[in-house]
């Protein structure tokens, strides 16, 4: 056994708590050798058993009756769409390996949530990404670093989701200082499978063979796990070896590979993806989850470079590569397929009884240890958290703004890179490969994919998005919103929500503050979740979030997903027909507070968050599903980042027609908050003008406030307040809107 001096030693080097060596060695009997060691360190990083956050994330509802994997069951959660059928969906970030290199870092974010996809025996159907960054909008040395990590961060999601064949469909980009050097890349998939086709990780059957399958091993992506594992440093270039190295087109025929291998009833007993800590953790995985053990012999798996040590081979992320428990006497059948495909496939070990993982290199065990101490006996914590006190700082005295000023904010609001026109970004993906996609980006607030499933059509609804300001103001209100702002764009769309995944993106656990800031949104969203009886089946934490130049804000992100009865029910965003009535569901709401506009053209980052009346949500997501339901909405949009400005402009662009709008606004509040507030629980709605009475009606019936506030006219914009009027052209604004992010990501523009 070590003395405390060197357990100290040891975890100055390892990145393990002195505490936890000791631990270890109590179970061992006896002091772990290197190899072991370096295994404990990355499978008992908080990437890979969430040791700091794994309380807080029990406080999640994960029953439903829809519900067939729950949450940490399986590599993603998967539930009933019908008729034997189901959704199996996740997201996950890969934020460190981003901010150190963007292409690479965000293409295997996509390869890693793909394989956590088909690895359940699902067809991947899409992708979405949530992105993040610094300010973009200078020229000084942060704001061109932010640029070239954007194009590096689009360039590598559109490289590897193109080059497999899965078409991006949607998603959102914001930009804060806060991110300035710490890029957030969060990139959900989703996948469908018949149920009686799901496939499990857990190895089984003693004698089984266990193999490995797809991409050689190699030094790329050493200690992944450990590296997302503990603050950024000063130097990127330092944790460049820690970053993977993506191959799309060994990816698609892995994929391709194992899915063909699946159908084929019984060859397969278990299967796991290997990516964080590689070999390492994929078979203590399996292993612990069937209450087994493996003979691995590490000589037999095929290397990319020579003389790589067991602990190298053991924990490389080297990306494509797949872990296979087949049934003993049918070794055969798979070897056909994957030489079919042209996939390596080798067998590397043995399941065995035991319950230990038992590693050899060149002849003796290099590493033998029980699987469930690596994985289920791994330490939980609970870190001191400082629960944020909710600011009630008063709004910065300033006179109110007339309809005249308000035109130039809502100009203002237009050219903002968080606000504006994210097509540079989509135009870059290929959102129609596989001719699913009904309702892609940019046209509603979630992206609709049709799907023929034994002859039967169904309609997905997909959305993710999350507002970290809100967050910041309070996370508690933060949580709820997201969560919330989630069901809102289901809903606006037509879709019933059915469940949700949630990637938890905060700063560093031991710091009370940041953990506080963790377990207020996670409480927030378990409340929301609770109330509008959604499961959450799984998801990603990514602490560690800080970089010298400070912490993120704090950023919980959700993304849902939706059935839609028929295609008829499939509501658009965008104006259709002049003469249209224009409804605003909800109220006008009060407060500017965690707004757009205070954030970015006040510079007021305080005040109290918007209250989110999760009662006034349920039933505004309800008539909306309702309405239609019987096919009387012409348009429907939420009210979020911007407000009303920006849902205006944002639905007159969406639409074919380019059509504008004539509208009056009531004498109070003020008229910066009736334009630029957000106020949760609103959506714009028109219908026909025949249709007006039942959508008053239906509305009455379930308590949502409905106002009528104008209706669909000309080619600008007519508001009227008072005495006061103010017009803007449809096109001015299309002009701001579409040109921004175009021109600050323009290359030329970096040395004009």
């Amino acid at each position: 056994m070590t003395s405390e001096a060197q357990r100290r030693s040891l975890a100055e080097k390892t990145g393990l708590l002195p505490e936890e060596i000791q631990r270890i060695e109590e179970a061992l009997g006896r002091s772990p050798n290197a190899v072991e060691l370096a295994l404990f360190s990355v499978l008992w990083s908080e990437h890979c058993c969430y040791k700091n956050s794994k309380r807080e994330l029990r406080k999640f509802p994960t029953e439903g009756p829809g519900v067939l994997i729950r949450a940490g069951e399986e590599n993603a959660g998967a539930l009933d769409i019908g008729d034997g059928w189901a959704v199996v969906f996740k997201i996950e970030s890969h934020n460190h390996p981003s901010a150190v290199e963007p292409f690479q870092g965000a293409a295997t974010g996509v390869g890693g949530i793909l394989r956590d996809i088909y690895t359940m025996g699902a067809r991947p159907i899409c992708f979405l990404d949530s992105l993040r960054l610094g300010e973009i909008r200078s020229r000084d040395p942060a704001a061109r670093n932010n640029r070239r990590l954007l194009r590096g961060i689009v360039g590598g999601i559109a490289h590897y989701g193109n080059c497999v064949g899965i078409p991006t469909v949607g998603g959102e980009l914001v930009f804060d200082p806060a991110y300035n050097g710490n890029p957030l890349v969060n990139v959900f998939c989703a996948g469908v499978v018949r149920h009686d086709r799901i496939q499990k990780g857990a190895a089984s059957g003693v004698g089984n063979p266990v193999y490995v399958a797809g991409s050689r091993t190699g030094r790329d992506g050493l200690k992944g796990a450990a590296f997302a594992s503990r603050l950024l440093g000063a130097d990127a270039r330092e944790d460049r070896p820690a970053v993977q190295v993506g191959d799309p087109f060994m990816g698609k025929i892995l994929m391709e590979a194992c899915l063909e291998l699946f159908a084929r009833p019984g060859v397969v007993v278990g299967v796991q993806d290997m990516g964080a800590a590689g070999i390492g953790c994929s078979t203590s995985e399996t292993a612990a989850r069937g209450g087994v053990g493996m003979e691995i012999d590490l000589d037999q798996v095929p290397l990319r470079e020579a003389e790589m040590d067991a602990a190298e081979i053991l924990l490389s992320e080297s990306q494509e590569r797949m872990l296979l428990i087949l049934r003993k006497g049918r070794e055969e059948e798979a070897e056909a397929v994957f030489a079919k495909w042209g996939v390596p496939l080798r067998r590397i070990g043995t399941v065995t009884g035991d319950g230990l993982l038992r590693y050899r290199r060149n002849g003796a065990v290099a590493a033998e240890l029980p699987a469930r101490l690596l994985t289920e006996d791994a330490p939980v914590y609970e870190r001191q958290a400082k629960l944020p006190v909710r600011s009630s700082s008063p709004v910065p005295p300033r006179p109110s703004l007339s309809l005249a000023e308000c035109r130039s904010a809502w100009l203002a609001l237009a050219a903002l890179p968080s606000l504006a026109s994210k097509e540079w970004v989509w135009r870059q993906y290929d959102w129609m490969v596989g001719i699913r996609t009904v309702v892609g980006p940019g046209r509603a607030d979630a992206a609709v994919l049709r799907l023929v499933l034994d002859g039967r059509n169904k309609f997905l609804a997909f959305t993710v998005d999350g507002n970290a300001r809100f967050a910041a103001l309070d996370p508690y209100t933060g949580g709820r919103a997201a969560v919330a702002e989630a069901v809102r764009n289901l809903a606006v769309t037509g879709a019933r929500p059915l469940g949700i995944t949630d990637n938890l993106n905060f700063g560093d656990p031991y710091r009370p503050e940041a953990f506080g800031e963790l377990r207020g949104a996670v409480e927030g969203m378990a409340e929301a979740c609770r109330a509008f009886g959604l499961p959450v089946t799984g998801g990603n934490v990514s602490l560690y979030n800080e970089s010298p130049a400070g912490a993120i804000l704090p950023t919980p992100v959700v993304a849902a997903v939706g059935l839609i009865g028929r295609q008829e029910e499939i509501i658009p965003m965008g104006f259709q027909r002049e003469g249209e009535l224009l409804y605003l569901l909800g109220g006008w709401g009060s407060g500017i507070a965690g707004s757009a506009y205070a954030w970015e053209l006040l510079g007021w980052r305080e005040g109290a968050a918007p209250e989110v009346c999760l009662p006034a949500e349920i039933a505004l997501a309800s008539a909306l599903r309702s309405l239609g339901a019987r096919g009387i909405v012409a348009s429907a949009h939420d009210l979020s980042d911007g407000g009303l400005a920006i849902a205006l402009l944002e639905c007159a662009l969406a639409g074919e027609g380019r059509l504008g709008a004539e509208i009056s606004l009531p004498s109070s509040p003020s008229a910066e908050e009736l334009l630029f507030g957000e106020s949760p629980g609103r959506v714009l709605l028109t219908v026909a003008a025949e249709a007006g009475p039942a959508v008053e009606e239906e509305c009455m019936r379930r308590g949502v406030e409905a106002r009528r506030i104008g209706r669909v006219a000309g080619s600008g914009f007519r508001i009227d307040r008072g005495p006061e009027r103010m017009e803007i052209e449809v096109k001015e604004l299309e002009r701001i809107w579409r040109g921004a992010l175009p021109a600050l990501m323009d290359p030329q523009a970096e040395f004009a």
